[in-house]
């Protein structure tokens, strides 16, 4: 069951690697196992791949996308490097691993693309460090991490609590998992809608998140082809928090995205 936990992580990260794709896709720390072995749906070493991902953009000035996105991860003893996310595992063993968290969020509004946003500061990106840990029993995987901002841009924080929940059938995983984001005030206003005084207009009213509590649930469905090649399809659904769905710059009550991936194992 390990295992096939872990194939579900490994291509989840092909999803994330385009700066311009604003998804916040996080389906749970499930990349706790690898081994060399030649049929082990996540080997030691490096994946190389691609997905196509789509889904909903987060302001009223943006429009919904589509790419096609290269990319690699890697899975060491220790170490994983999943896209624009890495961590480091302090301890693992049966039942509980921790880890220290590092990603890059991409920035998600640039007051150049859109004259809506005239006026507004850019958001930029941002690089996250923060610790994490992993429950693992018979029927579900347990995440809880916090992660903070360490770069000065938002100067924002970030507490997942997750849970996965997989249904292998031979070759293939089915596995539902849901959860809840709480973002500070600083990271809900820099990413999800907080409009300042200074960027306030007649037509934009300022707008202040707070911290806020979103509650999210994502499916994976993967598949082992052969040894040499897995595929995958994700879809992840977060439901704003009403001070993020209120925002006069969101355009929607939550955000959704979806994309397959394949990836080739070296």
């Amino acid at each position: 069951m390990r295992h096939y936990r872990q194939l579900a992580t490994a291509l989840c990260p092909l999803l994330l690697l385009c700066a311009h794709a604003h998804a916040e896709v996080d389906l749970g720390a499930l990349d706790l196992y690898a081994n060399d072995g030649a049929t082990s749906p996540v080997p030691k070493g490096l994946v190389i791949g691609g997905a196509v991902l789509g889904g909903q953009a987060r302001y009223k000035a943006q429009d919904n996308s589509a790419y096609i996105i290269p990319g690699a991860i890697y899975f060491g003893d220790k170490f994983m490097y999943l896209g624009d996310r890495a961590r480091y595992y302090f301890h693992k063993d049966d039942t509980f691993a921790a880890y220290g968290y590092g990603r890059v969020r991409f920035g998600n509004l640039d007051p150049s693309d859109d004259e809506a946003f005239k006026g507004m500061n850019e958001r930029k990106g941002e690089f996250e460090a923060g610790i994490g840990a992993n429950f693992i029993t018979p029927y579900a995987l347990l995440t809880a991490r916090i992660t903070t901002d360490v770069t000065g841009r938002s100067n924002g924080q970030e507490l997942l609590l997750w849970a996965d929940f997989p249904i292998i059938l031979d070759k293939l995983l089915i596995m539902p998992g849901m959860g809840m984001m709480i973002r500070s005030d600083k990271m809900a206003n820099y990413y999800f809608g907080g409009i300042s005084s200074g960027e306030a207009t007649p037509q934009r009213a300022a707008w202040d998140t707070g911290t806020t509590v979103s509650p999210m649930a994502a499916i994976i469905t993967s598949y082992r082809f052969s040894p040499n090649w897995v595929g995958m399809f994700a879809a992840n659904y977060e439901l704003y928090d009403k001070d993020i769905a209120d925002s006069p710059i969101v355009q929607h009550s939550g955000e959704l995205y979806a994309g397959f991936a394949v990836g080739y194992i070296w």
